[in-house]
């Protein structure tokens, strides 16, 4: 009984290797690995006459056992390290998927921490802006925030006040920071988040992790993060291990900047009463909400508004006057539209 890993003889697919185990009469995956070392491994299941009549092996390791457990596929090789891991047959997104883990990359995957549930900042029910251009957004579940939907100018996540985008955090798995980085995108996202009075890219990832990638150098990906740091030095990158926590620290640093932005403009009110500049002079506009989410806001005040069809410009000033008051009068959760 063996465990068996060939070259995949497909070179469009970004699967590289085919994996053969002795279950069930013979199950072929298509995988990126030859082994789960520092993340959990994709696989592709596919035909077992998609294994090659000639493969090119480029692993072959006898199992001690190969058992097959409700939606779990247990295996451990006949060798001193290296010799326990699990495919784990999920869903992902919505749809089927298989995972080949090993027990370091289940820990890394699954720390072994509990985030608070306390409000960030004292704020109680932070709104934070989402772009709408995210496919799988945070949804900040576990924390005291409320999540809208709208075009961001830069940034993945922001947050509002007085009717100004004053932060934003751009969000990035390691293989997108990688991708980014060498194809140059990365740096004008970053210089857009450095003309906001206070931004943050952060990874769901280790910096470790950037040196183990099989695809690309881990030197140019390093160099490139140290150029971007230091170019734009405004703008932290952080690396928080995994998603969970990602978002975590999304949600803290959004609340701290909204909390600042606050102090700052209650301070400038009282040092400099003749007007002087401060961050937030540099702030854009708010992105203005859809009109969905407008008449919601409109009727919830009591403004007349049509069920369908274009809003009246009265309307738009009204919520616009709404966002300046927020920054000196209320809280901009008071004056923002519900999301629909």
């Amino acid at each position: 009984m063996e465990l068996l890993i060939a070259a995949n003889p497909d070179p469009e697919s970004k699967l590289r290797y085919l994996m053969r185990l002795p279950v069930s009469g013979g199950m072929v995956f298509r995988t990126a690995g030859t082994w789960p070392r520092t993340t959990a491994l994709y696989c592709y299941p596919v035909p077992a006459e998609e294994w090659p009549a000639d493969p090119q092996i480029v692993e072959r390791v006898p199992l001690r056992s190969c058992v097959r457990r409700g939606a779990a596929i247990d295996l451990v090789l006949d060798r001193g390290r290296e010799n326990r891991s699990q495919l784990v047959f999920t869903k992902a997104r919505g749809r089927d998927a298989v995972f080949w883990q090993s027990p370091r990359t289940r820990k890394q995957a699954r720390p072994n921490v509990r985030t608070p549930t306390a409000r960030a900042a004292g704020i109680p029910d932070l709104e934070i802006v989402a772009d709408s251009h995210e496919q799988y957004p945070y949804r900040f579940a576990g924390q005291q925030a409320t999540v809208v939907k709208r075009a961001l100018p830069c940034g993945d996540y922001g947050v509002v006040h007085a009717g100004r985008l004053i932060a934003s955090v751009e969000r990035k798995s390691l293989a997108d920071l990688v991708s980014s980085l060498t194809a140059g995108k990365l740096r004008y996202a970053v210089a857009e988040l450095a003309a906001l009075p206070r931004a943050a890219l952060v990874v769901e990832d280790r910096y470790s992790a950037v040196f183990k990638a099989e695809w690309v150098r881990p030197s140019v990906v390093a160099d490139a993060l140290a150029e971007v740091q230091v170019r734009w030095p405004s703008v932290p990158i952080v690396f928080c291990e995994t998603r969970q926590l990602a978002e975590e620290w999304t949600y803290r640093f959004l609340a701290a900047s909204r909390a600042w932005a606050e102090t700052e403009a209650a301070a400038a009110g009282r040092l400099m009463p003749d007007g002087g500049e401060t961050d937030l002079d540099g702030a854009p506009a708010a992105p203005e909400p859809t009109t969905a989410e407008l008449r919601a806001w409109a009727s919830a005040r009591g403004i007349a508004v049509p069920a369908r069809g274009k809003l009246a410009r009265q309307v738009w000033d009204a919520w616009r006057a709404a966002q300046r008051g927020a920054g000196s009068t209320g809280t901009a959760q008071d004056a923002a539209p519900a999301a629909s």
